[in-house]
């Protein structure tokens, strides 16, 4: 039964979003100028400025640019291998066994912790980057979609295969349709544990990228370029989850959603 809609329901959700936004700023405004706040918060005012010189003096864009290749490049590698990997481990029961008990005890390790291995193995440049933010997104990848193929409903397999439908047609329009929800969740996922080992990644000796800029500024106690830089991390995380979000639209129209 649908419940009858209240005046909340009538504002337009870009209203909200609106009033949201205000009411963050107003809130970051008020700690900020108190005098435990100020310690750790700049003004919005010293942080647009900070934005509005590191655009003027051009490094702003090598940050950016410099991240985005390695999140975009880490994940790009995690999500092509974890959905082979994670079909043979829900298909196939024996490289379930082998693989399955790493995969879990692997996962439950930070990806801080691979950091010294990896400079060993692949030195200081993007490659070491790139490795350590794979481990993060592949573990995540891997183990999500790998739930949504081990969950997919066996009557209609069972049903598919009565009808006489081979197995190629039941991994193509039973299997992938019904798992790709779940490779659109561990997508964002994924992304999300990208960005978050962003700055454990370029810690690996890197000159250039966000989680540097964000770590040099908080070891000279520049909070306002801490605080664009963390700001600027979930932007992009944001951009990231609304394309994700219009992928599922696309893909998964027939699925049905709460609003």
């Amino acid at each position: 039964m649908d419940r009858k809609k209240g005046f909340a329901d009538k504002v337009p959700k870009s209203l909200w979003l609106l009033i949201s936004f205000a009411a963050a700023m107003a809130l970051w405004s008020f700690v900020s100028h108190t005098e435990a706040g100020s310690v750790v918060f700049a003004k919005p005012l010293e942080v647009w400025q900070a934005f509005v010189n590191k655009v003027g003096d051009g490094t702003l864009w090598p940050h950016i640019k410099f991240s985005l290749f390695r999140v975009i490049a880490g994940f790009g590698i995690a999500f092509v291998v974890s959905i082979p990997v994670a079909f043979l481990m829900a298909w196939y029961e024996p490289f379930r066994n082998l693989v399955e008990p790493w995969i879990q005890f692997i996962r439950n390790i930070p990806p801080l912790a691979y950091i010294p291995l990896v400079v060993l193995g692949a030195g200081i440049g993007e490659k070491s980057k790139i490795i350590v933010i794979f481990i993060a997104a592949f573990l995540t990848l891997v183990v999500t979609i790998y739930q949504g193929v081990n969950n997919v409903d066996q009557t209609m397999i069972k049903a598919a295969r009565v009808l006489g439908a081979t197995e190629r047609d039941i991994f193509f329009k039973i299997i992938i349709p019904a798992s790709t929800p779940f490779i659109l969740v561990g997508t964002r996922l994924g992304l999300s544990a990208s960005l978050t080992t962003l700055i454990a990644a370029e810690l690996t000796g890197a000159s250039k990228g966000l989680g540097m800029m964000t770590r040099q500024a908080s070891s000279t106690f520049e909070i306002n370029i801490t605080l664009l830089g963390i700001i600027l991390i979930g932007i992009i995380g944001l951009t990231f989850e609304k394309i994700v979000k219009f992928l599922e639209r696309k893909l998964t129209g027939w699925q049905e959603t709460v609003n």
